[in-house]
């Protein structure tokens, strides 16, 4: 091992070895090395390639991996007691390497595992065979909340329970693999995982590139077709139902959805009619064939299942039952999460597939049996001991699970009472010494715990597993902490081979067939918020640029009191606009309004677009600390005209011209038709202050336009032909009012074929009527009348395409 000041051939200095300066942990097992501190076969090259690189180089392309995480937005949602937050993905940098025999082991015996879990909910929710031979205790099942009895006796249509499954596994101190938890109830973390690979790759592409690892896009291709192939069977589409973005791990449900190409649907955006699971759509309902649902089963259907629910579809459970719907996983599959069911597989196991466990499950005992519950009470002070019918991790339960060990005397006496009065609530586990795996910290590789977490997805040639997947490490020694809510760290996982693999895509193949999706399946919801987000960002643009007219004109003067200024205060005033502070909160809630709005569409979002909609939410909190009025103002007001043309321009050049760039355009065209109206009645009227009309033609953005159109100075009339009834002219009324008319009338009719809907009526009528206008007919009341007109189109949209 090269040491201190050493040179290379070409005369490099040699800095001293990552594994020299690394220090296992005495009496635990360690990824990265073995007993003797030599590095494991899959880690040889990998630290060779490390220490080539050295601390500081590594520093900056770990860098470098952090800020396209953040680029790309990726985060997770924490809740503490300061309520819901968003946090950065926490990547740790330093994958997991796992030797491709290694994996080839675990694959089978997780393999083993989902099948005998597919066995096993066939039978509790069918002829209980388990419970009628006393396998399993009858009262354990009834009192588990993941027990859904509106479901039992139903087959599932696709004729499997469980789709995409999940096992979180530690290595214990003897070497071997041990499955800590089961994930059966709708898994997460598959995207992060594809997102913990770009990044990690993005870092170490060169080292990735030599060491023959596994791909991850193989796994997603195959689950995708068989969700496909189920849909195909069932004549309905594949949709994934989330919770909403308030969820923890929202943004890969979107990120999945994308990926995949599959419609991303809340409760809200379904309805059963007829005994079918229908997406409400701007064409109208549409039925749903396969439902990859990202909630938990209690709150899918409030009428038969948790009546608070609010984010679930009632009738869901009616649907299923006629088989109209495939559910991925079935409704009441989080059965298989419930911690007290680890300690009766070994038999179960025996008794339906007449074989051991390959992958052994972490010791349990459950405390509702007598001897297990006197095992428990004799050993308590090296058990963990928990809730029987948690669905939870033990490292994961919040203080729910408590160590033997580390109890007083009294909270020891009363763990002991609390098990002999009530034993068929609690079971005692071994406790969990996880192996370690390296972390980069301060230039130098630390061990840290760390599970892995195993996807298994159904195809129609059976399960196949993710060749890799995603670890949990923690940022400290201490075990629990590498659960996410409380800081811990995610890590790719790398399956290594000795030879060349399968460089697979998510593309087809040459010789593949392909549907194109046709316009009309965009859900009601999506399109009501892309009106809205173009809405939002027209808003704030037009704020803007009256802002910029106002602070420019007060730099100018000093006096806030001029005519002038006084009369653009009073104007934006009903509209919570306020000129102090320079930045205002109106406008600042304008422009969080639009993120709120594609927060809600992320699935339909580009990457790129929501940047830069987060650079531009970014930078007007930041001006909102910092600008003053006049001169500062004027500046930070340009700026943010800038990043507004910037979005809206990334926006109009990149999207796909589809059903919901259209509602996207109409809300663009419908905001900015009602504000230069009201503007125009505001400035243009006969008690107009002095440079008003100079002013007007600043905000629409038609100085320049108006010195070529018009050899004479502002006059109303002209300023109200520009921007009034100037066909050619992006920023007049009449202008909006052509987009909107092509825009609606390319919309999917409401009403049936042939049928106009009646907001195709009302631009039809409202745009003849303006176009034969001339200047002197429009006054400022018929200015403020058509404000109103261009609003209410609205209306009719949301009556027709929102409902």
């Amino acid at each position: 091992m090269a040491k201190g000041n050493q040179k290379r051939a070409g005369g490099r200095p040699r800095t001293r070895s990552l594994l020299g300066l690394y220090r296992p942990i005495d009496g635990v097992v360690d990824e990265m090395v073995d007993a003797s501190g030599k590095p494991r076969p899959a880690w040889r090259s990998f630290i060779e390639a490390l220490d080539e690189l050295g601390a500081e180089t590594l520093g900056q392309r770990f860098t470098r991996a952090d800020q396209y995480l953040r680029d790309a937005g990726v985060y997770y949602r924490v809740y503490d007691k300061a309520g819901a937050n968003e946090r950065e993905w926490p990547l740790a940098h330093v994958p997991l390497l796992i030797d491709e025999k290694e994996w080839a082991e675990i694959s089978a015996g997780l393999v083993q595992r989902a099948d005998l879990f597919e066995a096993i909910l066939a039978d509790l929710y069918g002829p209980n065979r388990l419970i009628e031979k006393g396998i399993l205790p009858a009262g354990l099942i009834a009192a588990s909340p993941e027990y859904l009895r509106p479901v039992v006796g139903v087959r599932p249509a696709s004729g499997h329970f469980l789709h995409m499954v999940a096992f979180e596994l530690g290595r214990g101190p003897d070497g071997r693999w041990w499955v800590l938890g089961d994930r059966t109830q709708a898994p997460s973390g598959a995207g992060f995982a594809l997102e913990n690979r770009v990044a990690t790759t993005r870092a170490l592409s060169d080292i990735y590139g030599e060491l023959h690892v596994h791909r991850l896009a193989g796994f997603f291709r195959r689950f995708r077709d068989a969700l496909n192939g189920m849909a195909k069977d069932s004549g309905g589409r594949v949709a994934i139902l989330t919770p909403g973005p308030l969820n923890e791990t929202y943004y890969e449900h979107a990120y999945i959805a994308r990926y995949l190409g599959i419609m991303l649907l809340e409760g809200e955006d379904l309805t059963v009619s007829g005994g079918r699971l229908m997406v409400r759509t701007v064409s109208g309902l549409m039925p749903i064939g396969v439902l990859w649902r990202r909630l938990d089963a209690a709150f899918a259907d409030p009428l038969e299942l948790r009546p608070d629910s609010q984010i679930g579809t009632p009738g869901l459970v009616e649907a299923i039952r006629r088989g109209t719907i495939s559910a991925v996983n079935a409704l009441g599959s989080g059965l298989m999460e419930t911690r007290a069911l680890l300690s009766f597989l070994p038999r179960i196991a025996r008794e339906l597939q007449r074989e051991e466990l390959k992958l052994p499950s972490i010791a349990t005992w459950w405390c509702g049996q007598e001897i297990e519950r006197d095992h428990v009470l004799a050993n308590i002070d090296r058990l963990v001991v928990g809730p029987a019918l948690s669905t939870r991790l033990a490292f994961e339960d919040d203080g729910a699970t408590q160590l033997g060990s580390a109890l007083s005397a009294g909270e020891r006496a009363a763990l002991i009472a609390r098990i002999e009065a009530d034993g068929a609530g609690f079971v005692g586990q071994e406790a969990v010494t996880l192996s370690t795996t390296p972390v980069f910290v301060g230039g130098v590789l630390e061990p840290r715990p760390a599970s892995l977490r195993v996807y298994l997805a159904r195809t129609q040639e059976g399960w196949t597993v993710m060749p890799g997947g995603f670890a949990r490490v923690g940022f400290s020694l201490d075990p629990t902490a590498i659960a996410m809510q409380r800081g811990g760290q995610a890590a790719d996982v790398w399956v290594v081979s000795d030879r060349p693999v399968e460089r697979e895509t998510l593309l087809p193949q040459e010789t593949d067939g392909f549907t194109r999706t046709m316009p009309g399946s965009l859900p009601s919801r999506a399109a009501e918020n892309l009106t809205w987000l173009g809405r939002y960002i027209e808003r704030s643009e037009d704020t803007v640029r009256v802002l910029r007219a106002y602070h420019v004109r007060l730099a100018e003067t000093s006096d806030p009191e001029m005519p002038l200024l006084a009369d653009i205060r009073d104007y934006l005033e009903p509209f919570g606009i306020e000129v102090e502070p320079a930045i205002p909160l109106g406008l600042i809630s304008t422009l969080d309004s639009a993120v709120y709005s594609a927060g809600q569409i992320r699935d339909r979002f580009s990457p790129d677009g929501w940047l830069a909609l987060k650079d531009l939410s970014k930078t007007i909190h930041q001006f909102a600390e910092t600008v003053a009025p006049g001169d500062d103002a004027t500046r930070a007001m340009t700026v943010m005209l800038r990043k507004l043309a910037g979005f809206s321009g990334l926006l109009h050049e990149n999207m796909y011209r589809f059903t919901g760039w259209r509602f996207l355009e109409i809300g663009r065209r419908l905001e900015r038709g009602i504000q230069i109206a009201r503007t125009l009645a505001r400035l243009t009227g006969n008690g107009a202050p002095d440079g008003a009309l100079d002013m007007m033609l600043e905000i629409g953005d038609s100085v320049m336009t108006h010195r070529r159109q018009y050899p004479v100075q502002a006059g109303r009339r002209t300023v109200i032909d520009l921007l009034a009834l100037d066909p050619l002219n992006p920023r007049s009324i009449l202008f909006q009012l052509e987009r909107l008319k092509a825009e609606i009338g390319m919309l999917p009719p409401v009403g049936g074929e042939g049928h106009m809907s009646p907001a195709a009526k009302e631009i039809l009528q409202l745009n003849t009527a303006i176009a034969v206008m001339e200047p002197h007919d429009m006054t400022a009341k018929v200015l403020d009348k058509l404000a109103n007109q261009i609003g209410d189109l609205y209306s009719s949209l949301a009556k027709g395409y929102f409902g």
